[in-house]
């Protein structure tokens, strides 16, 4: 997606803040924040050897394949909030092994329990029961590949500006839950 047309995109919905999360990438966050840095929060989603982690106020980019204690070490050393991406997902290749996912859980600060782009609605309950058990933050999001996406799903939550206020006001989120169609998932081939 083109930075600034997905930005009018969130602006015309009426979306305060929007966390880019590029695969293994924060270019395209970082231009994006150049052009809206009060919209824009630059993120991560990070391919370790085991599973997807999300990086939210990255201020450097984590390679893939790292491990999943690596990876979360370099997001600490950032002082990022880290959460887990669709991680009971069973279509996606970045799904994690339920033993793997609770090596990670007290190193992490949320789950993301709801993904709109989950096609499976017991995967997402799944997510949601394991970061409740575990007493961690809920995220959500639509994981948005096209414009037609963007703030399909999301969490409504009170103004915050860094890692440690976006971890405070997950404590207060409501999670917005509505799923894509499955058609989406032809947008991403495309």
């Amino acid at each position: 997606m083109r930075p600034g047309r997905l930005l009018e995109t969130c602006r015309r919905r009426g979306l305060e803040r929007l966390a880019v999360t590029d695969h293994n990438s924060i270019a395209g966050a970082r231009e994006a924040a150049a052009l809206d840095p009060q919209l824009v929060i630059i993120g991560e989603e990070i391919a370790t050897t085991e599973g997807e982690l999300l990086g939210y106020y990255l201020q450097e980019e984590i390679p893939a394949g790292l491990t999943p204690a690596e990876a979360i070490a370099r997001l600490r050393e950032q002082g990022a909030l880290i959460s887990v991406s669709h991680p009971c997902d069973r279509f996606r290749s970045g799904a994690w092994k339920l033993e793997d996912l609770q090596l990670i859980l007290p190193q992490v600060d949320a789950l993301e329990v709801f993904n709109a782009r989950t096609m499976k609605a017991a995967d997402n309950q799944a997510a949601e029961d394991i970061a409740s058990g575990a007493g961690l933050l809920a995220t959500a999001g639509s994981d948005a590949h096209a414009y037609v996406e963007v703030g399909r799903s999301g969490m409504l939550t009170p103004p915050f500006g860094d890692a440690a206020g976006m971890k405070r006001a997950l404590a207060q989120g409501q999670i917005v839950r509505r799923l894509s169609s499955p058609w989406v998932h032809f947008l991403s081939s495309y």
